[in-house]
């Protein structure tokens, strides 16, 4: 898989060159899990949790349910509130541990399940597009590299609640006050 392309520019008639010094050695992956948080009357808040795999041995190399359990958690105790939670047909949101969670919290926590294959009704793709045109160009030595990139843009959207309030605006989950 290739990263996604971005564009670059240069002066009329001298054409842009790119020096890469990416040494391309050992393995790894950032993962993250997200939710674009609306409350009436507060501004909209993303909170996100995240994971280096580095390729070792029996290292988890994706979020568990336990950690989407404790993201949820986090957010309970950030919003300070009751939650409503639309998300995707990830496995891991369907197992059977995650749904004795829900059903165990459910006077605080209501559950929707998107259908499958919906990009286009989750908010958070929205974020996702956000933070990837942010690192289109970005030449990441490592994966510790690569993990501060995503890391800081993924703060730089927290501090922006509009982006956020657009795509939510954009599913049409947008709360008016």
């Amino acid at each position: 898989m290739r990263p996604p392309r971005a564009r670059t520019w240069g002066r009329v008639g001298c054409t842009p060159v790119v020096r890469v010094r990416v040494r391309g050695r050992g393995s790894g992956r950032v993962s993250i899990a997200g939710m674009a948080c609306c409350k009436a009357g507060h501004r909209s808040r993303m909170i996100f949790g995240f994971r280096i795999h580095r390729g070792r041995k029996g290292e988890c190399k994706a979020f568990t349910w336990q950690d989407y359990r404790d993201l949820i958690l986090r957010a309970r105790i950030q919003l300070g509130g009751p939650i409503v939670l639309v998300w995707g047909n990830l496995s891991t949101h369907l197992m059977p541990s995650m749904r004795e969670f829900i059903a165990a919290n459910q006077d605080w926590l209501t559950v929707f399940q998107l259908p499958s294959y919906a990009p286009d009704l989750n908010p958070q793709e929205g974020i996702w597009t956000l933070v990837k045109r942010g690192v289109g160009n970005l030449e990441a030595a490592n994966v510790d590299h690569l993990a501060k990139a995503v890391r800081t843009r993924l703060e730089k959207i927290q501090y922006r609640p509009h982006l956020i309030d657009g795509c939510l605006a954009q599913v049409g989950l947008i709360m008016n006050n």
